[in-house]
C-alpha cells in the first residue's frame, strides 16, 4: 500500500517515526513534507498530502500538526478526501468501517506515540464496510460535488 505522510513542525518527530513505523510493515511511504522542525504552515502539507490521495499517488494519506485539527481541515479541502481527525483506536476503526475515510489526522502534542502508532494500526488494518455506510458516504460525495464542482 502506498502511504503520503505530512506534517508541520510540531509534528515532525511523530512523521519520521510513522514514516518508519510503515515501512517496517511493508508500506511504501511518500513523504510530502515538512522535512525539519523548522517552523511552517501546516495547511500546505495537508493539501499535499490530499492531493496525493485524491490523484491516486497514494491509496491513503497521514497528517499531523499539534492538534491535528488545522491539517485535517486543510486535507478535507481537497475534493475527495475524506480526513478523520482520530484521538483513540476506536476512532480509527469507525473512520475505515463506517465513513471510508482516506486520511488520518491525528496530533502530536495531544497523543503519546504509541497512542499513534495504536492508531495508525487500527486505521490500516479496518476495511470499509459499505451497506447503509456507503450510501451516507455518497451523500457525503454528493455534496462535495455540489459545492466544488
Amino acid at each position: 500500500m502506498k502511504i503520503a505522510v505530512g506534517s508541520d513542525h510540531a509534528g515532525f518527530d511523530y512523521k519520521e517515526t510513522v514514516k518508519e513505523y510503515l515501512k517496517k510493515k511493508g508500506h511504501e511511504v511518500i513523504d510530502k513534507g515538512t522535512y525539519s522542525r523548522e517552523s511552517v504552515d501546516y495547511p500546505v502539507f495537508g493539501e499535499a498530502v490530499g492531493k496525493a490521495v485524491a490523484s491516486g499517488e497514494a491509496d491513503f494519506g497521514i497528517v499531523i500538526c499539534g492538534t491535528g485539527i488545522g491539517i485535517s481541515i486543510s486535507a478535507n479541502k481537497v475534493p475527495g478526501v475524506r480526513a478523520a481527525l482520530c484521538t483513540n483506536e476506536y476512532m480509527a476503526r469507525m473512520a475505515r468501517k463506517h465513513n471510508n475515510a482516506n486520511v488520518l489526522a491525528f496530533g502530536a502534542r495531544v497523543l503519546g506515540i504509541d497512542v499513534a502508532l495504536g492508531i495508525v494500526d487500527q486505521f490500516f488494518s479496518s476495511e470499509f464496510e459499505g451497506g447503509r455506510h456507503e450510501r451516507r458516504v455518497n451523500l457525503i460525495s454528493e455534496i462535495e460535488k455540489s459545492l466544488c464542482g
